[in-house]
């Protein structure tokens, strides 16, 4: 009787592999021939293009993990739901450097989806909330500023820093106004820290050259801009009085884009407060009187863009626009012109 073999490797399928080296023609190109098994053992591909290998986890944050990709998932999912290091270190028995470099990798690669999914100019935003939280980390404090499109709750953008000042929302307004269209009309709803209204106008205008011949181009502000500023007085923690003035633009025209967007009847910056809770609730270090502070502030940075994508593209949600404006089922927080990307 012929005895079969049981520790064959398999044939890998390489029919849906493209190369992923930068200076390599056929690179991006599926179903052209040009991709060829390289081992089965740990899955890796050849192109006959440019005579390279990579691996089948190449471009992903899977690429160079060592454990198998269900035990990485796993760990991931926790961290992004507010599991402190030290509980999945028990739990799964590793490392907990190696955890800290799992979270570090997924928030990098998240970061990469968010810049080339969310900052590509092509979002009709209407309705932008913002706001900072502070946080302890060990020996220092940091201001977190975040913001999100009100009308889809698509979080748009984050920026970390030391202080609490008018850098922070420049770079924050800046990350804002690329994921804008083009001169769109857009409201804007800050609290009252002083240093929005100049951040959002810096960020939210064009150079327009009037004159032919040498000279600075003008700089103009975009003709439908409007930012709405909301002030709480509070009395021992307890909310006592809000004010509400437009600190930009005319009430009466952006009164329109908040009634098309469905946030409200009066200015209010309601759904980036409950976003914040949301961060302190999913991220551990971001709970207020733990123990498990962050030491890096990059690992905050990194925390934050992998709690906001997972947020964006794998918690369903049913946006509140109008008919015309959904998405199929209208689960998506993104708007027509972003499609989902699975993590």
């Amino acid at each position: 009787m012929k005895k079969i073999a049981t520790d064959v490797p398999q044939k890998v399928d390489a029919s849906k592999q493209f190369c992923p080296n930068l200076e390599c023609t056929s690179r991006g190109q599926i179903g052209q021939g040009n991709i060829v098994g390289h081992g089965s053992k740990r899955p890796r591909y050849k192109c006959k293009t440019c005579e390279k290998t990579f691996s089948a986890r190449a471009g992903t944050a899977l690429e160079g993990i060592r454990y198998s990709e269900d035990d990485y998932v796993k760990v991931i999912t926790l961290l992004a739901f507010g599991t402190p290091t030290q509980a999945i270190v028990h739990a799964f028995g590793i490392d907990e450097r190696t955890v800290a470099k799992w979270r570090d990798r997924a928030g990098m690669h998240c970061e990469a989806v968010h810049k080339e999914k969310i900052e590509q100019g092509l979002l009709d935003l209407i309705h932008v909330q913002a706001d900072e939280i502070w946080l302890k980390i060990r020996g220092a404090v940091l201001w977190v500023a975040l913001a999100i499109m009100a009308p889809t709750r698509l979080w748009i953008a984050g920026e970390v820093s030391k202080k609490r000042d008018s850098n922070l929302t420049d770079n924050l307004m800046q990350q804002v106004r690329r994921c804008a269209l083009a001169c769109c009309a857009i409201l804007i709803c800050t609290d009252g820290f002083s240093a929005y209204p100049k951040s959002i106008i810096k960020a939210f205008r064009n150079k327009v050259k009037d004159t032919p011949g040498p000279g600075a181009s003008k700089k103009v502000v975009w003709p439908r801009l409007y930012i709405g500023t909301v002030i709480k007085s509070t009395v021992k923690r307890r909310l006592t009085d809000v004010s509400r003035r437009m600190s930009y633009g005319q009430w009466r025209k952006a009164k329109k884009l908040l009634k098309i967007s469905k946030g409200g009847k009066k200015l209010n910056t309601s759904f980036i407060e409950r976003f914040n809770g949301t961060i302190r609730e999913r991220f551990a270090p971001f709970t207020r009187k733990c123990r498990y502070l962050a030491a890096k502030i990059e690992t905050v940075q990194t925390g934050i863009y992998l709690i906001g994508s997972v947020y964006n593209f794998c918690s369903p949600v049913r946006p509140v626009l109008p008919k015309q404006a959904l998405l199929g089922d209208g689960r998506s927080r993104q708007n027509t012109w972003i499609t989902e990307y699975p993590m």
